[in-house]
């Protein structure tokens, strides 16, 4: 492992911004694809119920998170950059809510495109590597070296200590 996999990321840069728009984009483009194939009304519905969602995540999850508290007026995350901090802040371990939220909603996007990939098989297949990619590199780069440690997705090693 290289060093920068073994220090904790304790503040993301813009670029960090950019990557993971950029790998999360492939799935959700490849979604939108798909729906649009078969009916700009359901896309646009599609499209908006994925930011009305995000939302509900950036509310009940990222709120907790150390890069939503360190951040001034403007959150500065590897998701969102620039946001306005819409939701006070909260230190400590997510809720039983907040993490049902944070594990059920990003199921729900995922799964919401399915029927209008099922009728693509290709896209269907493009799509579910992209997710895939999306959540192995997800763990791979960050979960490792996240500082909040009350994430139930943290798995940053011992012996790196938050």
């Amino acid at each position: 492992m290289n060093e920068q996999e073994t220090q904790l990321k304790t503040r993301h840069k813009f670029l960090d911004f950019l990557y993971w728009n950029l790998v999360v984009s492939v799935p959700f483009i490849t979604a939108c694809i798909a729906i649009a194939r078969d009916s700009i009304v359901w896309l646009i519905f599609y499209v908006i119920i994925c930011i009305l969602l995000v939302m509900v995540i950036y509310k009940f999850y990222c709120t907790h998170c150390p890069h939503y508290i360190q951040s001034a007026k403007k959150t500065k995350c590897m998701f969102f950059w620039g946001v306005p901090k819409f939701f006070k802040e909260k230190s400590g371990p997510l809720s039983l809510l907040e993490k049902t939220v944070a594990l059920f909603i990003p199921l729900v996007l995922v799964l919401l495109p399915l029927y209008y990939l099922l009728l693509q098989p290709g896209l269907l297949v493009i799509y579910f590597l992209s997710v895939i990619v999306l959540c192995t590199t997800l763990r791979r780069y960050e979960c490792r070296r996240c500082i909040y440690s009350q994430c139930p997705a943290n798995c940053v090693k011992k012996d790196l200590g938050i």
